[in-house]
């Protein structure tokens, strides 16, 4: 499978990337992270780089990222047009006091116009 992980700067899409990069391992799947550019996150695109640099080489997975400029939700969505991937995966989401999961703008923009399956990690 072909699959294309979404990675801006928040511990959902830590965690996105190391169960992404699980599933790589296990699965054989072709990866590629396209590391956004969200300036008000808690790491910077350059962390966000190295971080998966780090993590895919101590998994010994070779995977090719990308870093997308502009809005994170339009660039992530024109990049899974642009290429064949069979699955974007993405971290985000938080529980409401009820429990239900409650969406940022960039995560369900990317839900709406993804032009293929969507994975969120939460």
């Amino acid at each position: 499978m072909n699959v294309l992980l979404g990675l801006g700067g928040s511990d959902e899409s830590v965690k996105a990337l190391r169960q992404t990069i699980d599933r790589t391992r296990e699965a054989g799947d072709q990866l590629t992270v396209a590391v956004l550019d969200k300036p008000e996150s808690k790491r910077s695109q350059d962390e966000m780089a190295t971080e998966a640099e780090d993590h895919l080489e101590e998994a010994g997975i070779d995977a090719e990222i990308v870093r997308l400029e502009g809005d994170p939700g339009s660039a992530l969505v024109d990049y899974a047009e642009q290429g064949e991937f069979d699955q974007l995966v993405i971290g985000g989401g938080t529980l409401s006091p009820m429990g239900k999961i409650q969406l940022g703008p960039i995560t369900e923009f990317v839900l709406l116009n993804a032009p293929t399956t969507v994975k969120l990690v939460r």
